[in-house]
């Protein structure tokens, strides 16, 4: 089984605007015999999952799927050729007996640093083709739609095409994944969320074979 997880963790990056991430000393051995941690995160920190609830009033929250919604078979796309801010096409969305289509861009060497937000992205036919196929989906980037930073360009799409498209399909969406290049191109990905009612929720995300 492979980790497919970004460790959370104080002043880790999030998506601009989101709350920020603090894991704090709430009690100690030296003081009070046990260690205990304060942890504050919003609710798409790190390596999470979205429920449609995410981008749609009337979407499905996480606690309306049971637990198996969340393991899937799943097929990796080698994107690695792609550029800052370049658009996945719908010709790279395979047609095959899958649930889940995971874009391996590698662009979680990029974690930490301010390129990361200029990612590779889902293009809206794309998108748009996945929900056709029942594909969730999964990426290593900060988002499947473009995140918005001084670099957008003009070509860039508007809003959240690839999120509503998805979500709005009943399709999963699972962001900030690493390590892909652990796992084979089919795989069997387990992305458990914590058991909150909501919009969504950081994974431990895990790849197994087949």
């Amino acid at each position: 089984m492979y980790d497919l997880t970004h460790f959370v963790e104080t002043g880790m990056p999030t998506y601009p605007g989101d709350p920020s991430v603090a894991v704090t000393p709430h009690a100690t051995h030296a003081t009070d015999g046990y260690r205990v941690s304060a942890v504050s995160v919003g609710s798409h920190t790190g390596t999470h999952v979205d429920a449609p609830a995410h981008t749609d009033p009337d979407g499905r929250t996480l606690d309306s799927y049971p637990v198996s919604a969340f393991v899937f078979d799943a097929v990796r796309v080698d994107c690695r050729d792609l550029s800052a801010r370049d658009p996945i096409p719908a010709a790279r969305v395979p047609d095959v007996d899958a649930d889940c289509l995971v874009c391996w861009t590698g662009w979680d060497r990029h974690w930490g640093t301010d390129r990361y937000h200029d990612h590779p992205y889902l293009a809206p036919a794309a998108a748009r083709a996945c929900a056709k196929r029942g594909y969730a989906v999964a990426t290593d980037t900060l988002s499947p739609d473009p995140t918005l930073t001084g670099h957008a360009g003009n070509g860039d799409p508007e809003g959240l095409p690839a999120h509503h498209a998805l979500l709005g399909s009943d399709c999963l969406v699972v962001e900030n994944l690493t390590g892909l290049e652990t796992v084979a191109d089919r795989f069997e990905l387990l992305a458990l969320p914590l058991a909150l009612r909501g919009d969504g929720a950081p994974v431990r995300a895990v790849g197994r074979p087949r």
